[in-house]
């Protein structure tokens, strides 16, 4: 009888346990830097595959408006998580913003001139006199000083226009602007549109390769949630390396949410996002590591040509303690 009683308590407790109410999932919020495209694909395929919600997080992400406008909104407490370009997201700190980079997404900087060569531009050196075309908060814009003068020209030799992330490749048609900025993740698009009249020029071939697009995370968010913070940052490596090894559920992920993007036009801005991805780093350390010395250079890159308002230490801007090391990145899936 004793046993059948104790039977029938541990049947309890496990029906008990059974039914309980699992533990309410952390609201989250990820800023992204622009609108969503192939690149953020991978945030949008692990929520969909229920990999966040497993992990505790209750995942919401947020349409942004520049590296300038996520740096500041996560520094300031306003968003946990956002994507951000590293070097804009230095300046950032350096005014007072409380942001650590957990990983990269390009190991390689995206950031790219465009220009039409009928408008008399052919290369770096034709840029003073001529409008560039990006919104304000764009990476490149805040970056343009370091830009200007590792390619030998007056920082104020040229004008920026506004024009909306999206309207870029029309204001370059109409001639409203001799120039734009853009990703190298869009580089097809352009090679459609123009043909052999378009003109470019990524900043790492004038000596600039700092680091691109990135996750970064609030300091005091971090320090408070470490664990969270760890979950966040492994769901997103597996989804990003999921993604490199077929990237088809990803898009559909991505399209099934987001309005007025074409197929194809996504699985072209995936194979040049993946060379952007791969380096020597991501590739043998962990998918998404951050290199202390390239840390270490970027960090010298902004203090040389923008100026730090206050200087820090760059070691205190990122961390990649949160990196599963077991997860790579393929360099058999990119494209020579």
């Amino acid at each position: 009888m004793k046993g059948s009683k104790l039977a029938a308590l541990a049947f309890a407790f496990a029906l008990a346990a059974s039914v309980a109410p699992a533990r309410a999932a952390e609201s989250v919020n990820l800023i992204l830097n622009w609108t969503p495209t192939a690149d953020h694909s991978p945030f949008y395929y692990a929520k969909a595959q229920g990999w966040y919600e497993k992990a505790g997080i209750d995942l919401t992400i947020e349409t942004g408006k520049g590296s300038g406008v996520s740096s500041l909104k996560v520094g300031s407490g306003g968003s946990p998580f956002g994507i951000a370009d590293l070097a804009t997201m230095l300046v950032a700190k350096s005014k007072g913003a409380d942001v650590v980079a957990l990983m990269s997404i390009y190991a390689n900087t995206g950031q790219t001139f465009y220009w039409l060569k009928s408008y008399g531009v052919n290369s770096v050196k034709d840029f003073p006199g001529h409008k560039i075309g990006n919104p304000p908060g764009d990476a490149s814009r805040v970056m343009w000083p370091a830009f200007a003068k590792a390619a030998g020209i007056a920082p104020d030799a040229v004008s920026f226009v506004n024009v909306g992330p999206t309207a870029k490749i029309a204001a370059l048609k109409s001639h409203t602007v001799d120039i734009i900025s853009d990703f190298y993740n869009e580089h097809d698009l352009k090679v459609i549109e123009f043909g052999a009249d378009l003109g470019y020029v990524n900043w790492k071939d004038i000596g600039l390769n700092p680091y691109g697009n990135s996750l970064i995370v609030n300091g005091a968010f971090l320090q408070k949630n470490p664990k969270l913070a760890e979950e966040f940052v492994r769901v997103t490596q597996k989804a990003y390396a999921a993604c490199v090894a077929d990237v088809a559920p990803c898009l559909k992920a991505l399209l099934d949410q987001v309005s007025g993007l074409d197929r194809e036009n996504q699985e072209r801005q995936w194979e040049r996002i993946k060379f952007l991805m791969t380096d020597e780093f991501t590739t043998t350390r962990a998918l998404g590591w951050i290199d202390a010395e390239r840390m270490k250079k970027d960090y010298d890159l902004v203090h040389t040509y923008l100026g730090m308002e206050k200087p820090f230490d760059v070691s205190t801007a990122f961390s990649t303690k949160m990196l599963d090391t077991g997860i790579k990145m393929d360099a058999s899936k990119v494209k020579k």
